[in-house]
């Protein structure tokens, strides 16, 4: 058996920059242990895997995203780079793509070379019980407070607190948790960075997840629904974003880096 691959650069226009995704089409699912050892050995934060939907299926796609040592449940670089596949590589010409996975449906349009997600809003809550060691393996940087909703969420008090931040990665991993750090911006709305040694990937360039948190909590913190952010990751990234209530739309650019066989006549 051989599958393609295709690697793009997803919340960026310049190469090198952004999240890279591996993407790999299917025409059918393959099973999960091989789907997680492709992941290993691509060793990116994702590799995302989508199928065709059946006729009667109400959306167009299913799709499914790998860390290098787990399955997640939304990822929105990996999603971003398989519209780019798809519209730019696969010759996709419909005005929306229609992804389901385990968050639900994800609607995807095009307008220029700006793709646009249309993701869950998951607001994030206060939380008084977090654990005791999260503020060492921040580095005892000063923080604000603590919110939660898939993933921990942590105001720090500027954008420089933001990027200087050196996270204690093994007492993250030990913490079992995602962990969002965040300000506001000061070209941009609001910063983020974005660590998940919990699944295999220290700290990710660019997380578009991370901002089905990060917009809604910003939006309400603003008093605004659009939005301009920025990942400080050493690759960076940037995202355009809007609060829709139950919903959060996050756009970005992708660039293309490179196309590949994997063959597997020996699995």
């Amino acid at each position: 058996m051989k599958l393609t691959l295709y690697q793009v650069d997803a919340f960026t226009d310049k190469l090198f920059g952004g999240n890279p995704a591996a993407v790999i089409p299917l025409q059918e699912w393959i099973n999960d242990e091989l789907m997680q050892q492709l992941a290993l050995e691509n060793n990116l934060s994702e590799t995302v895997f989508f199928v065709p939907a059946a006729a009667t299926d109400a959306y167009d796609y299913h799709i499914r995203w790998f860390t290098p040592a787990a399955e997640i449940n939304l990822c929105g670089h990996a999603t971003l780079a398989s519209a780019w596949v798809l519209y730019y590589m696969l010759g996709y010409d419909k005005p929306t793509i229609r992804f389901y996975c385990k968050s639900g449906l994800l609607t995807i349009t095009r307008r220029d070379d700006i793709i646009s997600m249309d993701f869950p809003a998951w607001k994030p809550e206060p939380v008084k019980d977090f654990p005791a060691d999260l503020a060492v393996a921040l580095g005892f940087v000063p923080f604000k407070q603590v919110y939660k909703q898939r993933d921990f969420l942590v105001e720090l008090d500027n954008e420089e607190a933001v990027r200087n931040c050196q996270p204690d990665f093994t007492r993250l991993k030990k913490m079992g948790e995602k962990v969002i750090i965040t300000a506001q911006g000061n070209a941009v709305d609001f910063v983020s960075r974005f660590f998940a040694p919990v699944v295999g990937v220290d700290e990710d360039p660019v997380t578009g997840s991370a901002h089905s948190q990060l917009i809604p909590y910003w939006a309400e913190k603003l008093g605004k629904t659009n939005l301009r952010a920025k990942q400080l990751s050493r690759r960076g990234g940037e995202l355009w974003c809007e609060y829709l209530g139950e919903r959060v739309t996050i756009a970005g650019k992708g660039v293309f880096f490179m196309k590949g066989e994997i063959n597997l006549s020996g699995f």
